[in-house]
């Protein structure tokens, strides 16, 4: 204490030279920053690259790089060929773009679908779709001979033919359900390209509705968005493509890339804004706590210095932040300010008694500088103890803020007393106590075991509460729902086939690998396994005899499909038109009442007054992908059988690796969406391939990282703080009142949290050991007051400092509520919660347990 007080006494016979010196330091510090302190963007970055989990993702990374920072352009269109058509063109325009992207893939377009896809169906499947195919020769073999709508509509006359017969044609009315969708189309002047491939390949497996396009984009790492310009260019090109413009194919984009910098932009998202409330609120509250803007402006002077002080600390021994560190400036103004706070609001009251500076300020520093350096040693070892934990991105926030709350304790004792001798503010004509305070002390006196054992209930309620408050592990849900890739993600969770919380393993061959997608496949929290087993399929002798057997008997139709197309007029389509019409109408008495083919009748009936003109455009959007579609026909018939060797490079690079290992990977069912279900998926899976990797193993042990860090740190930090309570107070029983203080205002923050519906994430956890921080600086004043004799609790000027302190803290807390990243408002909502609970405990119960104290005391003096 001492040494604070002649420390002070020191700055002020020099102030000028102690005010111009900070002011170089921090114009060196700004400047310094400046030009050294980067910024890292890569948020996988933000955990220990030791980690058992992170060498994983590493090693991944390096066996699969295709699959690492991407933006991921997801392609929708009414049909299956315009969302190829759309693809392909969306991939070859990226691939050109060599400015913004490095390169670009487009693995559904590979030729090598298109010959030996078939032969990746399982068995029965293929056998059905063969049957189908074959049962439909008349069909198609009207179709190959007259590519046209003609041709068509003689094919729907042999339907209606069949139904003559007594052929149930239900299991076609899916597809006849989408030629009557266009048709009518068509009569309302409006034709759209039909859906050979439905057609053609009706009752195939479903597959995804969605064609990806994978593009590694070249990246601006000095930029809070590194890949915006790349994403903004592939906006841009997907917005000229053909289908896109008339308003039949979308492309929508996600990835790791667009995710990341839409949360560095939601960061920034009203940051001005709530910036300049957060300021103008600060400054409201300085001025009620304050009432001189002579102490006022040296406050904010002396919170501007640390802030920059500590900058410059960071750009000196952290030289890079992280997405979680940047938000050390908030944290540091709404605690750092505490300390300017009680310095100044102290000095008010003891200048009210003895209004020479000279004697004044130093007395300031006797009475409160020992408090406030023990409240930023306390608080200090809130953030420190997230430093030898292995969540980087925390670890190095403890570091900036811990090393900031010293900063902020020096200039409160140098450069304040400094600026105050230069400004010197008058004396005040009145004493500072809190309002109401008085009133509120006679209650708890009054009321004081009452409202302890009511503190204890809310506490015992609390500790219910923290197993249903829970840990959300969901990265996603801390991002904005509103943007582009958060959109495109959530379409892409509600299917299976496209969840992007996969996991995969490493099988050491193509047999093992087999063998594990079998077992996993199995387990009822996986809906389905890809492998390079997939791609090199088994009971290929069978699956080639029958496309073979399929073949023979359609050459005819393949090969008229072959022979140039015959010329069609207006006049021949409505001709064909009016006699598939009356055939249709011929069997209407069978057909059920919805049957599609009556339908078509209506359309074709409509179509035979048109135009030549809307006739013929009817037949050039009917005909579009038909030719494409009768080629592909005879190619997937002609299959050849597939081998490691033989697969395409493209899809090779995906599943096997150059040492023979085969990539396995498990897509997980619905019930993953949530943490419960994503935790069964990832313990089901690592029963069976405890080595698994993936963005769902990845997932989970980010969480248990997480957690096993906040629990380090609450450990380290709750045992740093008794023990520095211990060495300065040397009194078991106080350091156990601010200990138990601190240990009901986390019990409060569970209950306020459970009661809110908030949840735990990655992002808000931090307020947890900073609760134990900023509660114990204000109880800390108040024991310490008790020590000293003061029996005025509420009534105080020191209670006065701790509720303006709060008011500020809360504001810049608050501004983090208001933050378009959800993971940071959830922070600051979290924050904001644990606040109440530490002034609740704070104000109510440690006043109460104080005079409990007392009384006791009271009582063993009288009967001894």
């Amino acid at each position: 204490m001492q040494l604070i007080v002649a420390t002070v006494s020191a700055v002020r016979r020099h102030a000028l030279l102690v005010v111009l010196g900070y002011l170089l330091l921090a114009g060196l510090g700004g400047w310094y920053s400046a030009t050294h302190l980067g910024l890292d963007t890569d948020t996988d970055n933000l955990f220990a690259r030791s980690l058992p989990w992170r060498q994983a993702d590493i090693e991944e990374a390096k066996n699969f790089p295709q699959f690492d920072k991407l933006i991921v352009a997801v392609v929708r269109a009414k049909t299956p060929e315009e969302a190829t058509e759309t693809a392909a063109a969306l991939n070859a325009a990226l691939n050109a773009d060599k400015t913004n992207f490095i390169d670009s893939s487009y693995p559904g377009g590979s030729d090598f679908f298109a010959r030996e896809g078939l032969l990746l169906l399982p068995t029965p499947d293929l056998a059905s779709l063969l049957g189908a195919i074959v049962s439909a020769q008349p069909f198609l073999g009207q179709l190959a001979a007259d590519p046209s709508a003609r041709g068509l509509f003689t094919g729907l006359g042999l339907i209606a033919q069949g139904v003559q017969a007594g052929t149930d044609i239900s299991p076609y009315n899916g597809a006849l359900a989408g030629v009557e969708r266009n048709l009518q189309a068509a009569a309302a002047g409006q034709p759209v390209p039909l859906s050979w491939q439905a057609l053609i390949m009706h009752g195939t497996p479903a597959q995804s509705d969605a064609e990806f396009v994978l593009a590694h984009p070249r990246l601006d790492q000095g930029s809070l968005q590194p890949g915006g310009v790349a994403t903004a260019a592939l906006v841009k090109i997907a917005s000229s493509l053909p289908d896109v413009k008339a308003g039949r194919a979308t492309v929508d984009y996600t990835g790791q890339i667009p995710l990341s910098d839409e949360q560095f932009a939601s960061l920034t998202k009203g940051m001005l804004l709530g910036g300049i409330i957060s300021v103008a609120l600060i400054t409201l509250w300085l001025y009620l706590a304050l009432r001189q803007w002579k102490l006022i402006v040296p406050v904010l002077l002396t919170l501007l210095l640390g802030l920059v002080l500590t900058i410059s600390f960071a750009a000196v021994f952290v030289r890079v932040m992280n997405l979680i560190s940047v938000a050390f400036a908030i944290l540091f103004i709404g605690l750092a300010v505490d300390f300017g706070i009680q310095y100044c609001v102290r000095l008010r009251d003891i200048r009210h008694n003895t209004p020479d500076p000279d004697i004044a300020v130093p007395e300031t520093a006797r009475q409160a500088g020992a408090q406030i350096a023990l409240a930023a040693a306390a608080t200090a070892c809130g953030f420190f103890a997230f430093a030898p934990t292995d969540f980087v991105g925390v670890a190095e926030l403890g570091e900036i803020a811990g090393a900031g709350m010293f900063i902020a304790f020096f200039c409160t004792i140098t450069f304040l007393p400094a600026l105050l001798r230069l400004l010197r503010p008058p004396a005040e004509p009145a004493s500072v106590w809190l309002p109401g305070g008085a009133v509120m002390d006679q209650i708890l006196l009054q009321r004081r075991r009452v409202v302890v054992a009511l503190c204890l209930l809310a506490g015992l309620a609390g500790g219910f509460a923290i197993p249903l408050v829970g840990f959300d592990a969901n990265p996603l849900d801390t991002k904005d729902p509103n943007t582009e890739s958060m959109r495109t993600i959530h379409r892409l969770l509600a299917d299976p086939a496209t969840n992007p919380f996969y996991a995969d393993a490493l099988a050491p061959n193509l047999d093992a690998a087999r063998a594990l997608a079998k077992r996993l496949g199995a387990l009822p929290e996986v809906a389905q396994v890809l492998s390079g087993g997939t791609f090199v399929p088994e009971d290929q002798d069978a699956k080639l005899a029958m496309l073979a057997q399929a073949q023979t008997i359609l050459a005819p139709t393949l090969l008229a499909a072959a022979s140039p197309p015959q010329a069609v007029t207006a006049d021949d389509i409505r001709a064909a038109a009016a006699k598939t019409h009356d055939a249709i109408m011929g069997v209407a008495a069978k057909l059920p009442k919805d049957s599609p083919l009556l339908g078509i009748a209506a359309a074709l009936g409509e179509l035979q007054g048109a135009s030549d003109a809307r006739v013929m455009a009817m037949n050039a959007a009917l005909t579009r992908f038909l030719p494409l579609e009768l080629t592909r026909l005879g190619q997937s018939l002609s299959a050849q059988p597939i081998t490691e060797r033989t697969l395409p490079p493209e899809i090779a690079r995906d599943w096997f690796l150059p040492d023979g290992r085969v990539r396995v990977e498990a897509l997980p069912s619905a019930a993953a969406q949530t943490t419960k279900g994503l935790k069964r998926f990832v313990k089901a899976v690592q029963a069976i391939a405890p080595n698994a990797g993936g963005p769902a193993i990845s997932t989970m042990a980010t969480a248990a990282t997480i957690l096993g860090a906040f629990r380090t740190a609450a450990l380290l930090a709750f045992a740093a703080i008794a023990f520095i309570l211990i060495v300065v107070f040397r009194n078991i029983r106080d350091t156990a009142l601010v200990l138990a203080t601190l240990a009901l205002s986390a019990l409060l923050t569970a209950l306020f949290a459970w009661v809110a519906g908030l949840h735990i994430n990655y992002a808000n956890i931090i307020a947890l050991p900073l609760l134990q921080g900023v509660g114990v600086s204000f109880n800390v004043y108040f024991v310490m007051n008790f020590r000293a004799g003061i029996r005025r609790f509420l009534n105080s000027s020191t209670a006065h400092a701790v509720l303006f302190s709060a008011l500020t803290t809360g504001t810049a807390f608050g501004s983090l509520a208001f933050s378009g990243d959800r993971g940071t408002a959830s922070m600051g909502e979290l924050l904001l919660l644990s606040l109440l609970a530490v002034l609740i405990a704070t104000f109510v119960f440690l006043p109460a347990m104080l005079y409990v104290l007392e009384e006791d005391a009271g009582e063993n003096a009288g009967e001894t």
